[in-house]
C-alpha cells in the first residue's frame, strides 16, 4: 500500500491533477483521508528547515518553519533556530542585529535573491524592513561562503528569497496584531499576464500606536513605528531568455524615548528626551538570464541593482542625516563541463556612497567537483580593487564528504574583507550621553575556517538528525565598539591586537512520537578582543551560551498545530566593569488552527517576563553624561500576547 502511494505521489504532478486538504500539502505518504465530498487529501509533514546539499554548511528555512512563530519582518523568523540570534542594540530605537558565529550582523553579507542589499545606515533597522509574509524562504550559510557574491562573508551570508511572481494565481492577505499595541497588514498577489509575463504586488503596512512604559522609568519601551513598504516585481520566463525585476518603496517614521507627560524628568524645565527616525529608501533590481545550452546548465546572466536610503534622524539635541546610495551590477557565466565538472565566472561592480564614495570592480571564478554523490569540492578566488582601500584578493575552499548516507563532513576555509561605515552602521550610539570618538576606518580583513558534521541514526524506527560544528574566525583588521576604555567615551576603534572567535554548536532533531519533532541544541562562543591598554578582554554584552528546545506537535490530518520554544541564554561581560549579566530563559508558543482558505494562529512570547533590570542607565537625567540606552544584553519588553488571521484567495495555504 505504501508502495502504490509513492508511486501516485510521483505521477501526480505530470497529470496535473490538485490535491486538496484543509492544511498544508506536504511529503510523507503514510497519511490519506477522505473529505465528506469525496476529494482525496494528502496530509503529510515536510520539514521546515532543510539542510543545503552543496559543499557550503547551510540550511533553509521554509513557510513551514515560519508558520511556526509569528514572523511579522526578517528579525522575528529565527526564533526556533538554534545558530542565528536576533537581539535588540539599544532599548529607544528599537534596532536589531543578528549573530552569527558569536559576531555582530555587520559580518553576515545580507542578501535579497543573490543581490547584496542593506548597507550603511540601513543596517540597523534591516531586519524590519522584510515582511515575513512576503517570505519564500530563507537561506543561511554559515562561514566563509561563495566568491560569487562578493568579498563581505566573513561569518556567513544570508539570502531571503521573496514570493515570485510566476507562483500560483491569486491573492493571499495577513493581518497580526499583540497587546504591546501593535497592529500589522499584509497582502500579496500574483497575476499571469497573456503569454509568460507574470506580475506580483507586495504590501505591508505596520503601526505601534501606544507608548507603553512597563518598567516606569519614564521611556517607552518600544519606538512608536509606522511603516509602508511596496513592491512591483515582474519576470518572464522563456525558453532561452529570463526576465526578473521590480520596484519597492519603504516609508518609515519612528518615535521613542521619554513619555512627554513623564514624572521622572529631573529637571522639569528641560524638554522630554525624544527620539525620532524618518526614513524613506528606494529600491530597484533586474536580471536577465540567456540559456546557452540545457544540457549542460550553460547560461549567461546579468544582475543588476541600485537602492536611495534617506534617514533624517534625532537623538535628543543630536541629528544624524543621511542619503546614500548604492548600486551593484554582475555578469555571470556559469556550465557543467560535464556531470562533475562545474564552473562559474564573472565581473561585478559595487558603488556605495554612504559617509564617502567607494567604487569596487572586481572578477572571480569558482570551480566545482563532484564526484559521485560521496565528495563535493568546490573552490573559489576574487580580484577585487576598492577606490578606498585598494587590491585585494580574496580565496575560498570547500569539501563535502559523504561516504555513506548517515554521515557527512564539511570543511571550509577563506578569507573575507569589509569596508566599514562606523557612524552608518552605528549611529543609534548616538542616543548615549557618552561621548562618540571615531577612528579613521581601515578595511576589515578576516580569516574564517570551519567544520561540520551531519548524522542521520536510525532509532526506534525513526532517524535522529544530529549535527555539530566549530568555526574559527581569526581579523587582522577590525572596527571595535569599545566602552571600556574611557567610561565617558564610546569609541569605535580600529583594531590594535588580537581578534577571534571560536563557536562550537551542536543540535539534534527527533521525532518523538508521530507527527511531534523536538529540536535540542547547544552553542558556545568564545569572543575575545583586545581593547585600549592591551587588555584581551571577552566581548561584551554576548551571552557566552545558549542552549534551545523546541517541539513541534501538528497531528493529522494538520488541522492544528502546537510549537513550543524555550532559550536558555547565558551570561556574558559588562563593560566597563568586573561584572557579568544573569543567566536568563526566554519561552514562546503558538496555536495554529488550519481551515481549507484560512489559518488562526495564537500565541505568545516572553512568556517568563523576564526583563532586563534597568535597560536605560540613567534614564532620570537623559541629558547627562551618564545617560546609557546601548548597553542591552537582554529583553527589554515583558510578556507579549498575539493573535494573526491568514487567509488565502484563490491560491492553497
Amino acid at each position: 500500500m505504501k508502495r502504490t502511494f509513492g508511486i501516485i505521489f510521483l505521477i501526480l504532478p505530470f497529470f496535473g491533477l490538485s490535491v486538496r486538504g484543509q492544511g498544508p500539502v506536504t511529503l510523507n505518504p503514510d497519511t490519506v483521508l477522505v473529505d465528506s465530498l469525496g476529494d482525496v487529501v494528502v496530509a503529510a509533514r515536510r520539514p521546515g528547515t532543510l539542510r543545503m546539499g552543496g559543499a557550503e554548511n547551510g540550511f533553509q528555512i521554509g513557510k513551514e518553519e515560519l508558520f511556526r512563530a509569528a514572523c511579522c519582518n526578517l528579525g522575528e523568523s529565527f526564533t526556533t533556530n538554534p545558530s542565528v540570534d536576533v537581539n535588540y542594540s539599544d532599548a529607544t530605537t528599537g534596532a536589531r542585529q543578528i549573530r552569527l558565529l558569536g559576531l555582530s550582523g555587520t559580518y553576515v553579507q545580507m542578501l535579497t535573491e543573490q543581490l547584496p542589499n542593506f548597507r550603511g545606515s540601513a543596517l540597523p533597522y534591516a531586519l524590519s524592513y522584510v515582511p515575513g509574509p512576503w517570505m519564500q524562504s530563507i537561506q543561511v550559510s554559515k562561514g566563509a561562503s561563495s566568491v560569487r557574491n562578493g568579498f563581505e562573508s566573513l561569518t556567513g551570508q544570508i539570502n531571503i528569497e521573496y514570493l515570485k511572481p510566476e507562483q500560483e494565481e491569486g491573492a493571499a492577505l495577513n493581518v497580526y496584531g499583540n497587546t504591546k499595541s501593535r497592529i500589522e497588514a499584509n497582502a500579496d498577489a500574483n497575476i499571469h499576464i497573456k503569454g509568460k509575463v507574470n506580475t506580483e504586488v507586495l504590501a505591508h503596512y505596520e503601526d505601534d500606536f501606544a507608548q507603553m512604559d512597563e518598567n516606569h522609568d519614564g521611556f517607552v519601551d518600544q519606538p512608536s513605528v509606522r511603516q509602508v513598504n511596496v513592491q512591483n516585481r515582474w519576470d518572464y520566463l522563456g525558453r532561452k531568455y529570463i526576465f526578473h525585476g521590480g520596484l519597492g518603496l519603504i516609508d518609515e517614521k519612528r518615535e521613542g524615548g521619554q513619555k512627554v507627560e513623564s514624572s521622572k524628568l529631573k529637571v522639569q524645565s528641560y524638554p522630554p528626551y525624544r527620539i525620532q527616525l524618518d526614513t524613506r529608501r528606494y529600491e530597484a533590481y533586474m536580471k536577465h538570464a540567456i540559456v546557452l545550452n540545457p544540457e549542460h546548465g550553460t547560461n549567461i546572466a546579468l544582475m543588476a541593482s541600485g537602492s536611495i536610503h534617506q534617514l533624517d534622524a534625532l537623538f535628543g539635541m543630536k541629528t544624524y542625516n543621511a542619503d546614500e546610495r548604492n548600486a551593484y551590477l554582475q555578469l555571470m557565466f556559469e556550465t557543467n563541463f560535464t556531470e562533475r565538472h562545474n564552473l562559474s565566472a564573472g565581473l561585478s561592480l559595487s558603488h556605495d556612497r554612504i559617509d564617502g564614495k567607494e567604487t569596487t570592480p572586481g572578477i572571480y571564478a569558482q570551480y566545482t567537483l563532484n564526484l559521485s554523490s560521496k565528495l563535493t569540492a568546490m573552490a573559489g578566488l576574487r580580484l577585487d580593487h576598492s577606490s578606498l582601500y585598494g587590491t585585494f584578493v580574496t580565496p575560498r575552499a570547500h569539501v563535502k564528504y559523504a561516504p555513506s548516507g548517515w554521515f557527512t563532513l564539511r570543511v571550509s576555509a577563506g578569507k573575507g574583507y569589509r569596508s566599514p561605515h562606523p557612524l552608518a552602521e552605528n549611529h543609534y550610539l548616538l542616543a548615549s550621553g557618552r561621548q562618540l570618538i571615531l577612528d579613521n576606518p581601515e578595511q576589515e580583513e578576516a580569516w574564517n575556517t570551519g567544520l561540520s558534521t551531519a548524522f542521520y541514526i536510525p532509532l526506534w524506527g525513526r532517524t535522529l538528525k544530529l549535527n555539530a560544528e566549530y568555526y574559527y574566525t581569526h581579523f587582522f583588521h577590525q572596527t571595535l565598539v569599545d566602552y571600556d576604555s574611557n567610561p565617558s567615551q564610546i569609541r569605535l576603534a580600529n583594531l590594535n591586537g588580537r581578534s577571534r572567535s571560536h563557536t562550537f554548536q551542536v543540535d539534534m532533531t527527533y521525532p518523538v512520537i508521530s507527527d511531534m519533532d523536538l529540536t535540542l541544541a547547544y552553542r558556545i562562543s568564545d569572543v575575545r578582543s583586545t581593547y585600549a591598554g592591551g587588555r584581551f578582554l571577552e566581548r561584551p554584552l554576548v551571552s557566552r551560551w545558549k542552549g534551545l528546545a523546541t517541539v513541534s506537535y501538528k497531528p493529522a490530518p494538520g488541522l492544528w498545530q502546537f510549537d513550543v520554544t524555550c532559550q536558555v541564554n547565558g551570561s556574558g561581560r559588562l563593560p566597563g566593569t568586573a561584572d557579568r549579566f544573569p543567566v536568563y530563559p526566554q519561552l514562546s508558543a503558538q496555536v495554529t488552527r488550519w481551515f481549507r482558505h484560512v489559518s488562526i494562529y495564537l500565541g505568545g512570547e516572553n512568556l517568563t517576563n523576564y526583563r532586563q533590570p534597568h535597560p536605560i542607565l540613567g534614564a532620570d537625567d537623559p541629558w547627562g553624561a551618564n545617560f546609557e540606552p546601548t548597553m542591552v544584553w537582554g529583553p527589554v519588553h515583558g510578556i507579549t500576547a498575539y493573535v494573526g488571521l491568514r487567509v488565502n484567495l484563490g491560491k492553497r495555504m
